[in-house]
């Protein structure tokens, strides 16, 4: 039986480079954010419904994703308009990627808002990927066009760090060395093959 593990994390907690560590040892990787920039870049399946709902925030090569959130951060009406396109759409893809990827023992998704949105009852365990504060805000802040003020905006949408925590089967720590964490997702894969066996 396929396990679905859910990998979640708060932004600039390293979630991108735990996911290509699953990745690497052969683990079927779904990244939702992917997802959602197909469906947002040039010819995406989305791009003309959210210029009809937001517009302006879409061009040639698609949807402006700066413009968009400009739009919609700190506006909660727009933001659920927003998520009522985007959901059902990665809701769909997710379906058909579990049902190619059947035979694995385990399954990888990769949700960043798994609690927020409510995809924890769509998996079987849940990992959260997790670093200190200051690690987190200086990894966030390097990012180009990022600010304080955005970030606090981005971090006032997602449940706390330790609250994450507190609801994982699994922590994944991301403030130590990559070989400490390559050792953890190790660890629950081996703790998850186990499980599928028994």
């Amino acid at each position: 039986m396929t396990v679905l593990l859910g990998l979640t994390g708060s932004i600039g907690m390293g979630k991108s480079t735990v996911a290509k560590m699953f990745a690497d040892v052969g683990v079927p990787v779904f990244d939702a954010d992917a997802v959602v920039h197909r469906l947002q870049g040039p010819d995406g399946a989305l791009v003309e419904e959210i210029e009809a709902q937001f517009p302006g925030t879409t061009g040639p090569g698609g949807v402006n994703r700066t413009a968009l959130a400009e739009r919609v951060l700190g506006e909660p009406a727009r933001l659920r308009r927003l998520e009522a396109l985007i959901h059902p759409a990665v809701a769909e893809a997710r379906r058909g990627f579990i049902a190619a990827h059947a035979a694995a023992p385990v399954i990888l998704l990769d949700i960043p808002l798994l609690f927020e949105a409510g995809g924890v009852n769509q998996v079987d365990k849940v990992a959260v990927v997790s670093a200190g504060p200051e690690v987190q805000r200086g990894r966030v802040l390097a990012r180009s066009g990022m600010t304080p003020e955005k970030l606090e905006q981005i971090l006032a949408r997602q449940l706390p760090d330790a609250e994450k925590r507190a609801r994982a089967d699994f922590v994944i720590p991301t403030d130590v060395s990559l070989d400490e964490t390559r050792a953890s997702v190790r660890r629950i894969l081996a703790c998850l093959n186990e499980a599928g066996d028994s």
